[in-house]
Formats: C-alpha cells, sequence, structure tokens
C-alpha cells in the first residue's frame, strides 16, 4: 500500500509504503512524479517505509518504463525514512552510486532531519 503524506514541504512527494505495493498505486505515484516533470520542476522525494510486502509485477513493470523513459535526471532530492538498517545502507549506496541525486537514508526517530535534508540539500 502507498498513502500520501503531507510533510509540510508543498514542492516535495511524500508517501509511505506499508505492505505490497499494487500496479494501480504504482501509477498513481509515477502519474504525481510525470505531473511535476512536465512543469520542468525537480522532483523531490520522502519516502517512509513501514513495511516492504513486495510489490505486484505489473507494479514493477510500470516502474521500469518510467526509467526508461525519464531516467533519473529529473530527481533532485531522496530521503527514505525507515526502522530497517538495511534499507538505509541501501539508499545510501545508491546515493553514491547515482551522483546527480542526493539520496539519504533516516531512521525513524530523524524523520525532522530528513525533511531538513530537502529542504536545504
Amino acid at each position: 500500500m502507498i498513502e500520501m503524506i503531507d510533510i509540510g514541504m508543498d514542492d516535495a512527494i511524500a508517501y509511505r509504503i506499508e505492505g505490497k505495493i499494487t500496479e494501480e498505486e504504482m501509477k498513481t505515484i509515477l502519474a504525481i512524479f510525470r505531473k511535476k516533470i512536465k512543469k520542468n520542476e525537480k522532483l523531490i522525494i520522502y519516502q517512509e517505509v513501514i513495511s516492504i510486502g513486495g510489490a505486484e509485477f505489473d507494479a514493477m513493470i510500470e516502474k521500469f518504463k518510467f526509467f526508461l523513459a525519464f531516467g533519473l535526471s529529473h530527481f533532485s532530492r531522496i530521503a527514505v525514512v525507515t526502522h530497517k538498517k538495511w534499507i538505509h545502507k541501501l539508499v545510501d549506496l545508491e546515493g553514491k552510486l547515482f551522483k546527480s541525486v542526493e539520496m539519504r537514508g533516516f531512521p525513524k526517530e530523524d524523520k525532522d532531519h530528513a525533511i531538513e535534508f530537502l529542504k536545504n540539500g
């Protein structure tokens, strides 16, 4: 399930992931991404991960098609907030691999630091 949330930043796309991601949920998020890209806005993403229960195959196809079409060039900053330490390590590694995007993982109790990171880069 993907649920849109408010973190007090108008220019950020903020959502919470819990359980399995459906194709429809993936399409909804990607439509928001496309809308900002169409307006030539950089994507600032706040992602809060409660649990990961996988994703429907068609949801992953949608995500794959999006990245084939747009790549990472439209992303500015990504903060992933979760209590799962392995996700922090993965996000930090991705941040080193994809240098054009500032990515950081944050523990759940550091949500305020994640938001500051998104605001100030």
